[in-house]
């Protein structure tokens, strides 16, 4: 019997130990600050969303690399169909990552946080030195290979990252954190540009004399996306477990009370000791979801998703004829080529994507998730409604007025749906199928991105008037119009706000507390287990 109280005493004593560092997370006292273990998140999750956007992105600014080096006969062009596989592969990649580490953070807890991103490291590494076999498959082969095991890890990525940073943080500023990392995927963009641009600048000199130096630039444009991954990977797999889900889940009340910060008597340790045996995910999924009414949350957030990225990735189809109605069409020589398509991306970049994200981060927790969604949905359903309906006149005698729609149809992507749809998920499932509705909802969301890149690109590229451009057409843009419409409905009937909610509000067993007491700090540890309906 001692032996058993000791043995209890160490566990206790190893999982406060273990917490110690870390903040009460609703603490009024500092719920409005920014502690060191705030920022660890935002770094450490951030970090992880700037290398998924950095490594989806450089494919488009190393893809005409690649057909200087390994399709001369072709015009120094990849094939369509080559190209749509090496694009495609990550997407594909992705919608598996998401789906995977979504059950699999629930079934075995946060702490595979990590995983992930040793997948993205991996990836990103055997993409940037691939190479042919002496026969059969070829260097591109392998790059697509490569590119399909990097998009699991990046799919990993989203409902591990959101579920982490919604569970780490305080009511009053979830919102805004996850936001601050999901807006990491701008500045993701934003650096592979500038790198492309820098590198290529290194080797311009050898590009010159010798096109195939760009050999050398690609691999380093991608390679140089694991650097960030390497530097975070590290306090990846420190982060303790969740306490909500340690609670919530486990029942284990030593390591959920050690994490809020609570003292936990040893007496009080034998007394109540978490709950041994194996979990029934799979039916405990079933149990929740077979109910209409939390069902219907999860198609809100799912179709939102789906439908925003179909517009989303379809809009990214047509960037080419932005850039060359504002003068960055093809160049005289490979290396003026790849130097203008750069600066144009960072042009636009930095025109749409980057401002909408913070205004969402600045936006969010005043004016709640659900709005800015409705806001972002509806605006986008006007404006390609009228780039739809007026295109023939914006482009051939308002081609300014043109540019400034399709901008804030960016802006309004990203300050809405883009942004929201990501924390939404996060938010509004109880801690026990959280993970899971978020990886199924974004894997939603990049079946959209799938469809849109091969139906649209395949709707686009049959444009008699400019064969071989992503040329806008005003019937894709109508499509674009009804879509968005459909993700302004669908977000109004099955989207809740989930603004100033703690998380515990959306757990199955919650009972609203009716008269809380005047000082949080002296809440007893017992008082804290009855209100989370630990005792069974």
């Amino acid at each position: 019997m001692s032996g058993s109280v000791h043995e209890q005493h160490d566990q206790l004593a190893t999982a406060e130990e273990k917490l110690r560092s870390l903040e009460k997370l609703e603490d009024t006292k500092t719920a409005g600050h920014w502690n060191w273990f705030t920022i660890r998140t935002i770094l450490t999750s951030g970090a992880g969303f700037f290398t998924d956007s950095y490594d989806v992105f450089i494919i488009n600014l190393v893809t005409p690399m690649l057909g200087y080096v390994y399709y001369a006969q072709n015009g120094n062009k990849i094939p369509a169909d080559i190209e749509g596989v090496i694009k495609g592969m990550a997407s594909v990649g992705t919608f598996i990552g998401q789906l995977l580490f979504g059950f699999m953070g629930d079934i075995f807890g946060r702490k595979i946080y990590g995983f992930e991103l040793l997948i993205i490291i991996i990836g990103t590494i055997n993409c940037a030195t691939s190479a042919s076999a002496v026969r059969g498959v070829s260097a591109i082969g392998f790059l697509g290979l490569w590119r399909l095991i990097l998009g699991i890890g990046i799919g990993g990525d989203y409902p591990m990252s959101a579920t982490i940073t919604s569970e780490w943080s305080s009511a009053g500023k979830r919102g805004m954190m996850m936001a601050l990392i999901f807006s990491m995927q701008g500045i993701g963009n934003l650096a592979a540009a500038i790198v492309t641009l820098i590198l290529l600048a290194i080797f311009k000199n050898a590009i010159m004399d010798d096109v195939m130096a760009l050999d050398y630039v690609w691999r380093l444009c991608i390679g140089l996306g694991a650097v960030p991954a390497v530097g975070t990977v590290y306090l990846r797999f420190t982060m303790p477990e969740s306490p909500r889900y340690a609670l919530n889940v486990e029942r284990d009340v030593e390591a959920a009370a050690a994490a809020k910060g609570q003292e936990v008597s040893t007496e009080l340790a034998q007394q109540y000791t978490k709950v041994e045996g194996k979990r029934d995910h799979w039916a405990e999924f079933r149990a929740y979801f077979g109910q209409w009414k939390h069902l219907r949350v999860l198609l809100g957030t799912a179709l939102s998703w789906f439908l925003l990225d179909v517009a989303f990735y379809g809009l990214g189809l047509n960037n080419t004829y932005v850039l060359g109605a504002i003068g960055y069409a093809s160049k005289s020589t490979p290396f003026d080529t790849l130097w203008a398509n750069t600066v144009g991306q960072i042009i636009i970049t930095c025109l749409g994507s980057v401002p909408g994200y913070y205004l969402t981060v600045i936006f969010v927790e005043r004016m709640g998730r659900r709005k800015i969604q409705i806001m972002g949905f509806t605006m986008t359903t006007i404006l390609f409604t009228i780039l739809a309906a007026a295109y023939y006149q914006l482009r051939d005698r308002a081609m300014p007025a043109f540019i400034t729609i399709f901008t804030l149809a960016q802006l309004f992507m990203n300050f809405g749906a883009n942004a929201t749809t990501f924390i939404i998920p996060g938010e509004v499932f109880p801690c026990k199928v959280r993970a899971s509705a978020h990886g199924i909802s974004a894997a939603s969301g990049k079946a959209g991105a799938i469809l849109a890149a091969f139906a649209f690109n395949k709707l686009v590229e049959t444009n008699d008037t400019y064969p071989g451009e992503h040329a806008f057409l005003p019937e894709t843009l109508g499509i674009f119009a009804a879509i968005m419409f459909l993700g302004l409905i669908v977000t109004v009937l099955w989207v809740p706000e989930s603004k100033g909610k703690d998380l515990d509000e959306f757990e199955e067993d919650y009972i609203p507390q009716q008269d809380p007491p005047a000082n949080p700090e002296t809440i007893s540890v017992s008082e804290s287990m009855q209100q989370h309906n630990i005792y069974k």
